[in-house]
């Protein structure tokens, strides 16, 4: 049919040059080209590295802002120039001002100290004599034990008032009680028997609170006192406070 013959107001179907043919072609020849994948990777880089450069700033903000009063506490802390397992004066000035810690017996002179406290200052020979063995393993001692000629039971006094702050039987080394006092210094009496104070209870100077008793720990002593002061957890040398 030529168009002589065709229809009144129906026209043949051309061909759009401006369509989406020719963009698809327009992207492949861009991507054909050698510079831009590396152009498009540097590009995408450069935005991951601001980003994460962008939020590693403000994380170093906030853990500086967080960290300060923690800095601060430990800065603190190394300023008082404390030794562990040392009394200080102030504390031994806040002790005899209220009380004079005594022997945690009755008759100290019919007793005997049979296991020292462990001073790392002390001659190799005393050093070996505040030792004591648990199975293989030999330790320091941080109590003074006291025994009686006869392996006979003793009482056991409070060598200072203050209230109790833990009774417990323990399977190896026997009841244990604690008496804390002024300071946070706590006096423990380990290995006894017949236990008349309980936790909680208020205690005064030279009250009897147990008397001697024996355990698997330092069942060689026999009927014994293990009795030890600390102070914040460290132990003190009972010579220390002790009358002499």
């Amino acid at each position: 049919m030529n168009e002589e013959n065709k229809p009144n107001g129906q026209e043949t179907p051309k061909s759009n040059p401006g369509g989406s043919t020719a963009g698809a072609s327009s992207w492949k020849r861009l991507l054909a080209k050698k510079w831009f994948s590396p152009a498009a990777f540097m590009a995408a880089a450069a935005i991951i590295v601001t980003l994460m450069w962008l939020y590693q700033g403000s994380g170093q903000l906030e853990m500086t802002e967080d960290n300060q009063p923690g800095q601060e506490a430990a800065e603190g802390s190394s300023e008082t120039g404390e030794q562990p397992g040392v009394i200080d004066e102030e504390t031994l000035e806040v002790l005899a001002g209220n009380e004079t810690m005594q022997w945690p017996v009755l008759n100290r002179d019919e007793l005997v100290i049979a296991t020292p406290f462990y001073e790392a200052q002390a001659s190799e020979e005393e050093r070996q004599a505040a030792m004591v063995q648990v199975g293989n393993t030999f330790t320091a001692h941080m109590g003074i034990d006291f025994t009686q000629a006869d392996d006979q039971p003793f009482d056991v006094l409070a060598a200072m008032s203050g209230k109790v702050s833990h009774v417990e039987q323990h399977p190896v080394s026997g009841y244990i009680v604690e008496i804390t006092h002024p300071e946070s210094v706590v006096t423990i009496y380990q290995g006894v028997s017949d236990v008349t104070v309980k936790t909680g209870d208020e205690v005064k100077q030279g009250t009897i609170i147990a008397k001697s008793g024996r355990n698997e720990l330092e069942k060689d002593l026999g009927n014994h006192l293990h009795f030890e002061i600390r102070q914040n957890g460290e132990a003190i040398n009972p010579d220390a406070l002790l009358p002499e």
